[in-house]
């Protein structure tokens, strides 16, 4: 896909939620959303009521390791900020209110701990990042651009820090950094606000350095209810100290051989202290630790080891639960504003979420979440995979989408592989329409010969086109490789001798180098190395030379194929070189028209994507703007038209040809050809006869198998403009969607997602829309049906999300607006249009399938109307409505305006070399 072009995403989870290893979480200081990270990298979001009800929302990607730590990134505001922080020294800067990456960076080492700091300069805020982790030194980073300013460094003892808090003072303008590090030394830093100001790399050291003895220390808190105790949980004891000395007031071993993980102050008098096992314990502190109290460090020095503080309640028994893979990660948090709940908050390797205040307040786990929806989140070919006396569809487990062909692969956990137009099943899961009452709709193919799950899938000639592009790769679990001929469904190859499951199937580059080959015949014949295997490989016909002036050489393929009396092998090579030489020749000709971006034909890429290997396939449907209007109206000009094939308009188009630079092209494209066709006759005469008559059977049995033709692009529209329209705000406009349109409702509101900063993506969990009704719910007053809410969830997202669509919507409108009868109704969209005849080929053409019948002028106005209305309602209703003020109709118009001339100059740099189409982009312009 084009790289700084628009991408939408729409996601098809399936009914499995995806697998949601918790690896820390954050609970905003409003109390309303829940972070948390996992250990496969992904970040969720989970919305909460006042009620504590709980809803994942989204999910983030774009870390490539287990999360470390997340904090919260800037102060309470309507814009909330966090960062997260991997095990790969990763670092990520999002937006809560839609998951939009702002910014990322790199370090060279790893946090374990990251804790916001504010502090203000005359009468600006700013922002600092106190980052600790896998380094002998606290990281003080902006919390904007995530750039390193200075450090704290220890002159005394430097070690790795384990924990750290700040204490924020108010009776002086200082704050104070605490930290204990893994060897139990106690650090001290002062921040000032010169030391705040700072911008240059110069070190801060330490104002003290004390021992405490608290080796293994797992947490440090700072009680904000008196600001003068300190709490250090350790995993064998946890003890307090007096803030302002660092003199020890209390210490409490574990019992029961239960190893402590971290605690919180949650009153003047109260600690809350939890375990690895997911258990919580609540003490009351004792007088000497309070300094409302007149024993206030009276036992300061003489406390004994094991005066345990009398145990108030007792929280979380794990013992009748299920066994988890990880231990819980649990956090106590409570809100700075209205309401002002304390809670306990817990996370599990099952991606389930806990609250407490007191007793257990809410629980729910992304599969329960799942489990809720009504109806059920679809998977992208669910309809295929439901088999009679089971509820749950089989699961896919593997997938590859071919954007030449417009198919998705997917491979099952029975071992079947099942091929699918990609735009037809997901219409299918998205959309309502009569195609929900058949039954094996759409039109697919099934390959049956694993015996047990597919785990990995290949298309070779996707990745180098010296493959063939019949072949299909398929690995499982039960040992074999198998090639299949994906146009007759026959399976070609079995490769079984593998002493274990098949995890990945990869293409190795042209020009590798390789040491150890296995040769197959239909067992393992032999393995070769050294000079022998590259022998081998160097004999293969798949070895092509990458020289472009390779024609002129000796290949071997050619040698091989004249050996082997191949003509199939002659015409796949000869084809390839010319194509070779003609790009090369036409690319050195159009050189000079300026540097173009390359654009890709992929309207559509479907990705298959899991959180986890043992997970399902969750698909992501990415929508290339861009690319969807350059092959509408690519189209749109390829369409016969009389002006535009007439024999005059040949004959002028094959003189400007000559005239042009594909001159030289065709002259080289005659001479080889007659040399070919000379070779041909003279090495492979005699087996001529039976080589076509063999590919005409191979034809003829492809065509019985193929798929239902249909036009790849108007498909990719429909499903597009469907997901976007903005359903249910418009009765009337609804209704010309429908039946003039051709267009379809979605079932339920669509998960879309977001592309941010460095491929970081955002995406809508199908649980979002259980958040969207409550705030729906509470602005209107009442419950709002599934129907009423398809289109107001489409634009109720986010204002970027909002802003991504309207565009899109408008763009498309504008462009089917212009096009000859395109509508999505009927049967005439079904196949794509006829090309004209290329330019330089004889005045007698070949016969042609018929164009497409043409509506009636009433008919035509009628469809222009349609999508002049569908683009009108975007571009001015919509809006207002949402409350978009800076996009007003004219600045939508003219981005929706200005990139169509765009697309309509790639498409006029594309067919340079054919008059008519170039006649018709200039007639647009």
């Amino acid at each position: 896909m084009s790289g700084n072009s628009l991408v939408l995403p729409i996601v098809l989870w399936g009914r499995t939620a995806p697998t949601h290893c918790i690896s820390s979480l954050l609970v905003m200081d409003d109390l309303t959303t829940i972070i948390t990270g996992c250990h496969d990298g992904q970040i969720c979001i989970w919305d909460m009521t006042p009620d504590l009800e709980i809803s994942p929302r989204a999910m983030l990607f774009g870390h490539t390791a287990s999360i470390t730590c997340l904090s919260k990134a800037s102060p309470c505001s309507d814009k909330q900020y966090i960062v997260s922080a991997s095990e790969s020294g990763e670092m990520c800067l999002w937006d809560v209110n839609d998951g939009r990456c702002i910014e990322f960076t790199k370090l060279a080492c790893a946090h374990t701990g990251i804790q916001f700091y504010q502090f203000t300069i005359g009468t600006q805020r700013e922002g600092r990042l106190l980052c600790n982790g896998h380094y002998p030194e606290i990281l003080v980073v902006d919390a904007t651009s995530l750039e390193v300013l200075y450090s704290l460094v220890s002159k005394i003892s430097p070690d790795w820090i384990s924990s750290m808090s700040i204490i924020h003072s108010h009776r002086t303008q200082e704050d104070t950094v605490v930290a204990v590090s893994v060897t139990g030394i106690l650090k001290v830093w002062i921040i000032t606000q010169d030391v705040s100001r700072m911008q240059d790399l110069d070190p801060v050291f330490e104002e003290e350095s004390k021992p405490i003895y608290c080796g293994g220390c797992q947490s440090i808190s700072f009680c904000t209810f008196t600001q003068l105790s300190l709490l250090v949980v350790c995993s064998k004891y946890w003890r307090v100290f007096d803030a302002g000395d660092y003199s020890l007031l209390c210490s409490v071993p574990s019992e029961n051989d239960q190893s402590w993980t971290g605690g919180d102050f949650i009153a003047a008098d109260k600690i809350i202290i939890w375990t690895e096992d997911g258990c919580s314990y609540i003490y009351k502190l004792p007088a000497s630790c309070l300094p409302a109290s007149e024993h206030f460090r009276t036992d300061v020095g003489k406390t004994a080891e094991g005066s345990i503080p009398p145990l108030v309640y007792s929280i979380a028994d794990r013992t009748d639960k299920q066994l988890l893979i990880c231990p819980p990660v649990t956090r106590f948090f409570y809100g700075r504003r209205e309401p002002f709940h304390k809670l306990l908050v817990q996370g599990d390797s099952a991606g389930r979420l806990t609250l407490w205040k007191l007793q257990v307040s809410s629980t729910i786990s992304l599969q329960e979440a799942f489990d809720k929806l009504v109806p059920l989140s679809a998977g992208i070919i669910d309809q295929l995979s439901v088999t009679p006396g089971s509820e749950e569809p089989i699961k896919v487990t593997a997938s590859v989408y071919i954007p030449s062909q417009g198919r998705l692969v997917c491979g099952r956990e029975d071992g079947s592989i099942i091929l699918v137009p990609a735009t037809q099943t997901a219409i299918v899961q998205l959309l309502q329409g009569e195609h929900m009452l058949r039954r094996g709709w759409p039109p697919h193919r099934t390959l049956r010969g694993h015996r047990n799950k597919v785990t990995c899938l290949l298309y070779p000639h996707q990745v180098s086109p010296r493959y063939d592009q019949r072949s299909l790769v398929s690995g499982g679990v039960d040992f074999s490789v198998i090639v299949w001929d994906i146009f007759t469904g026959e399976m070609k190859h079995v490769f079984c001798i593998h002493g274990g499951e098949i995890t990945q199937i990869l293409v190795p580059p042209e020009n590798c180098s390789v040491s150890t080959v296995y040769t197959y015949r239909s067992a393992l014949d032999r393995c070769v190395m050294g000079i022998t295997a590259v022998e081998i490989l160097n004999a293969c016909d798949e070895v092509v030379p990458a020289a472009v002036d390779a024609l002129s050489h000796p290949a071997v393929n050619l040698k091989q194929a004249m050996t082997r009396r191949s003509l199939a092998a002659l015409k796949n090579m000869a084809t390839h070189k010319l194509q070779t030489l003609a790009t090369n020749l036409l690319a050195a000709d159009t050189a000079d028209k300026g540097n173009l971006q390359k654009y890709s034909n992929n309207s559509l890429v479907v990705q298959a994507m899991k959180t986890n290997l043992t997970d399902p396939d969750m698909h992501v449907l990415f929508f290339d703007v861009e690319s969807v209007i350059i092959q509408l109206l690519t189209e749109e000009a390829q369409r016969p038209n009389p002006t535009l094939v007439s024999p005059e308009t040949l004959q002028k188009a094959q003189g400007a040809a000559d005239k042009g630079g594909s001159f030289l092209a065709n002259k080289i494209f005659k001479q080889v050809k007659e040399t070919m066709k000379e070779t041909i006759k003279e090495h492979l005469l005699d087996e001529d006869e039976e080589e076509e008559e063999e590919m005409r059977r191979r034809e003829e049995k492809s065509k019985s198998l193929s798929l239902l033709e249909y036009n790849l692009t108007m498909d990719t529209a429909k499903l597009f403009m469907s997901c976007l329209h903005a359903w249910g705000l418009n009765g009337p406009l609804d209704e010309v969607c429908l039946n003039r349109l051709g267009m379809l409702k979605p079932h339920c509101p669509i998960s879309f997602g977001l592309i941010s900063r460095g491929g970081h993506m955002s995406l809508m969990l199908p649980t979002f829309k259980e958040s969207l009704l409550r705030q729906m719910a509470l602005s209107t007053g009442r419950k709002l049906s599934l129907s009423e809410m398809v289109g107001k969830g489409t634009y109720g997202v986010s204002r970027a999300v909002t802003t991504q669509h309207l565009l899109s919507v408008i763009s498309l409108a504008n462009t089917l607006m212009g096009m000859t009868n395109a509508t999505f109704v009927g049967e005439h969209m079904k196949k794509a249009p006829v090309r004209p005849p290329r330019p330089g080929t004889p005045e007698t053409p070949k016969k042609t399938a018929a164009p497409p019948q043409v509506s009636s002028p009433a008919v035509q106005g009628q469809i222009k109307q349609g999508w002049s209305q569908l683009a009108a309602m975007h571009c001015v209703m919509l809006p207002d409505l949402l409350g978009l003020d800076k996009f007003r109709p004219p600045l939508l118009e003219m981005l929706a305006r200005r990139w169509q001339d765009r697309c309509l100059e790639v498409i006029h740099y594309r067919n340079i070399s054919n008059p008519s189409i170039s006649t018709w982009v200039r007639g647009q312009g």
